[in-house]
């Protein structure tokens, strides 16, 4: 199964936020720590935020943390919140499936069961499991002061 880069970049916000979890980090930060086009990832985070999986403040000194310590996420529940219904063939789509063989095929059956499988293994991992090396996240993620524009910065 692969997963959307919505998810992906998902995750990576998460990985970012639990690195460091008592600092606050911009969106601009995350985006230069991953090489992500700020567009896409206001987008996630908002999602993100929306689920429940993190917190964001507005304004000076603001930024986004996790919404609850790393034990409590588990991956499998982010991946669900962010790819919506597995639909790994046309005929788990009820409105869309157009296959011929669809009353007497087994495949179904066989990749809800793969599905299945593919969940229960994320179930098994929380964000703090994924980062437990977070000394090494931090070195490689360069994590750095949000920078000021130009204008703020002479004010």
């Amino acid at each position: 199964m692969r997963l959307t880069a919505f998810t992906d970049y998902s995750l990576r916000v998460l990985i970012y936020l639990a690195a460091e979890p008592e600092r606050r980090a911009t969106v601009g930060e995350i985006c230069a720590a991953f090489d992500i086009k700020v567009n896409h990832l206001t987008k996630v985070v908002h999602h993100l935020a929306r689920c429940g999986w993190l917190t964001t403040v507005r304004g000076k000194g603001g930024g986004l943390t996790l919404a609850k310590p790393a034990e409590r996420i588990c991956v499998g529940q982010v991946v669900r919140d962010t790819e919506g219904q597995a639909l790994p063939a046309e005929c788990f789509s009820a409105e869309d499936s157009h296959c011929a063989i669809l009353s007497q095929c087994r495949l179904k059956g066989v990749l809800a069961e793969a599905v299945q499988a593919f969940y229960a293994v994320l179930d098994r991992y929380t964000l703090a499991d994924i980062t437990a090396n977070r000394q090494e996240l931090v070195q490689v993620l360069r994590f750095m002061a949000p920078t000021l524009a130009p204008t703020q910065a002479a004010s």
